[in-house]
């Protein structure tokens, strides 16, 4: 069919998307052919389908709804022409072999000179006095221009999308006045450039901009007033008027758009064609009309505003915000989980106990099309191989010893949505054979029965092993390693993230210190070091039970060095600065020397270095490594 959108607002003005024979997606989503990167689009926004040589538009329940011309719909058989607003962007659909008018730039002079106008009213007057408006309209000739105005009121009242009300203004205007080019401004301060501007000509005039005085738009807006140039070619203070003159203009109406508190813009007019002008009644006409357009032109304004705040606060829920961090390492995951969110492909999650793979998987869930469904998490190292098969797939009554009666598994509980099996190399070969059937063909049966439960979940799995050796080594499926490992999520150890440590410890702090009622400031510049030199074998949830450890113990105003867990603060470097050496760096001091005294004796032997010092060998290693010390140093090289 190879019709098209175009957009004429926001981020993608003046692209064009070519319609195939396949569907378009419109949203936020990284994998939306017509992606909008903006908070106030939701993931999957809308749809265009194409159905029996048409084109069928579908909003996807989304949060702002999708409007085609100023009206919000849920589904639409696209015309020629018909404008689709998504949030702050506005497409036209154009049809295959038909002309479509392309809204034209809108540019401001730069006047060098004061102007002086024909005629000045102050619009708040004209606004306010809607009797001479209604004695004008039933004088007019042509009773249509009643039905504009009581029109525009209809639309002012009905439309809540700040563009069709623009557009609204625009043919209002066209149709009381003789004007051949108008355009709205907008203006969130006077003295600043337009937030939004919207152009349009009478005829069809594709490469013409619409081109407006700058003086004149700043005196309506600064003064509140409504101004009009009659006849510039004929005005001694006008026709000199260099950019009044490139542009080739005769006369000129331009009228602020006025809200409660203040002028919101500009609506402007211009006229070229000889012996054609605007007049007192276009005037007053337009001035009333903009009023009343005005008011309706705040509230969207404000409701659209409200609508981004909210869409910033879910988006910022969506991110799951307890994966904190700006390190390149998490960014790329945070990346990786934003693709992989909205597709229904299995996911396993790789990395080192205490990385944050549960965060990463609910994240996961929370940004996928199920976010509305339950998220069921299981950890397969905590139960016993009959009680796991019995959680995970349920039972029949008398299906074994104490089954009193049917119940459902986790697996039913999550139909709909997702499920994470945490540690899931510790799952016992007879439950991988079930799982791998759950997998291929969305179907188990329950312990005690033969009829088959069918359920639509999507997998999330999660490990700190190696599955492929482990599948090497038969302790693991090979079927379903491939199964699991079709896009993989690996979560690095806090080591290799070391610049995510401050805003880790600083987020658990506020964390502890509210739900333990304390008063923390923060850290010393003591301990601050020790979290940064430490290497975290635990990783976050170690960091994280370590600055809870703190809160609980200090009495400080600031987390101190000796809040901290020993193993921390033992392998902070000594101050090299000449002050008094501090109680914590002397028992490091004396603590490397009893070890290395220890080593000597036992001849670099670990194992009976940590016999004769009463510790585990485990520890004595990691105190090695938090000295600094190299494998077979002496304790004389030690200064």
């Amino acid at each position: 069919m190879n019709d098209k959108l175009i957009a004429i607002a926001g981020p993608l003005e003046q692209t064009e998307f070519l319609l195939a024979d396949e569907d378009v997606l419109i949203g936020r989503d990284p994998e939306a052919a017509i992606h909008l990167n903006d908070p106030s689009v939701s993931r999957r926004h809308c749809l265009i389908r194409p159905e029996e040589g048409r084109y069928i538009l579908r909003d996807l329940n989304s949060h702002n709804g999708t409007w085609v011309n100023g009206v919000a719909v849920k589904e639409h058989v696209l015309a020629h022409g018909d404008q689709i607003a998504v949030a702050r962007s506005v497409f036209v659909y154009s049809a295959k072999g038909a002309d479509i008018l392309v809204r034209p730039e809108v540019t401001e002079s730069a006047d060098v000179q004061g102007v002086e106008f024909s005629t000045v009213e102050h619009a708040e007057t004209l606004f306010r006095n809607p009797e001479k408006m209604l004695a004008e309209a039933r004088s007019m000739k042509l009773d249509r221009q009643l039905k504009v105005i009581l029109e525009v009121n209809r639309k002012a009242a009905a439309l809540r999308q700040p563009e069709a009300l623009q557009q609204a203004l625009l043919d209002a205007a066209f149709e009381l006045t003789p004007a051949e080019s108008a355009a709205v401004l907008l203006y969130d301060q006077p003295d600043s450039p337009p937030s939004a501007v919207v152009g349009q000509h009478r005829s069809a005039l594709p490469t013409n901009n619409v081109q407006v005085s700058r003086t004149i738009v700043r005196r309506v807006l600064a003064e509140r007033v409504a101004v009009l140039a009659r006849d510039v070619t004929a005005d001694q203070a006008l026709k000199n008027l260099q950019s009044l003159a490139a542009f080739g203009s005769r006369s000129i109406l331009c009228v602020p758009l006025l809200s409660r508190q203040h002028c919101l813009g500009v609506l402007y007019l211009d006229v070229r064609s000889p012996g054609v002008v605007f007049d007192q009644s276009h005037l007053e006409t337009l001035t009333g009309v903009a009023g009343v357009i005005g008011l309706s032109l705040e509230n969207a304004l404000d409701f659209q505003r409200m609508q981004a705040q909210a869409e910033l606060l879910r988006a910022d829920l969506d991110q799951d915000r307890s994966i904190v961090g700006d390190s390149p390492a998490l960014k790329k995951v945070r990346e990786t989980i934003a693709k992989v969110a909205a597709s229904e492909t299995t996911v396993l999650i790789l990395g080192e106990s205490g990385t944050g793979k549960e965060l990463a998987a609910r994240a996961v869930h929370r940004n996928s099309s199920r976010a509305e469904k339950p998220f069921v998490a299981v950890n397969c190292a905590t139960l016993a191989e009959n009680l796991l098969e019995s959680e995970l797939f349920g039972h029949e009554k008398g299906a074994f010893t104490g089954a009193v009666a049917a119940k459902k598994g986790l697996l039913e509980a999550a139909d709909g949505g997702s499920v994470f099996l945490d540690e899931i190399g510790e799952l016992p070969l007879t439950v991988q054979a079930k799982l791998l059937r759950v997998l291929q063909e969305r179907e188990f049966t329950r312990l005690g029965s033969t009829r088959p439960v069918r359920v639509n979940i999507r997998l999330i799995a999660a490990t700190n092993k190696d599955l492929r050796a482990a599948a090497a080594a038969g302790a693991f499926r090979e079927d379903l390693w491939h199964r699991l490992n079709v896009i993989s999520v690996k979560m690095p150890p806090l080591r290799e993230r070391t610049e995510d440590i401050g805003l880790l410890a600083a987020y658990f702090l506020a964390k502890s210190a509210t739900r333990c009622r304390r008063r923390v400031l923060g850290f010393s510049a003591e301990a601050r070091v020790a979290l940064q030199q430490y290497d975290w074998p635990g990783n976050v949830r170690e960091l994280e039970n370590a600055i809870e450890r703190a809160v609980v113990l200090g009495s400080e105003p600031e987390v101190q060095v000796g809040d901290l867990p020993e193993t921390i603060w033992e392998g902070a470097p000594v101050s090299a600065s000449p002050s008094p050496m501090t109680y914590h760096a002397a028992l490091r001091q004396a603590k490397q020397k009893i070890v290395m005294q220890a080593l000597d004796l036992a001849g670099g032997n670990y194992t009976e270095a940590a016999r004769r010092l009463g510790v585990h060998v485990t520890y004595l290693h990691r105190l090695m490594h938090s000295f600094n010390v190299k494998p077979g140093t002496k304790s004389k090289e030690i200064a």
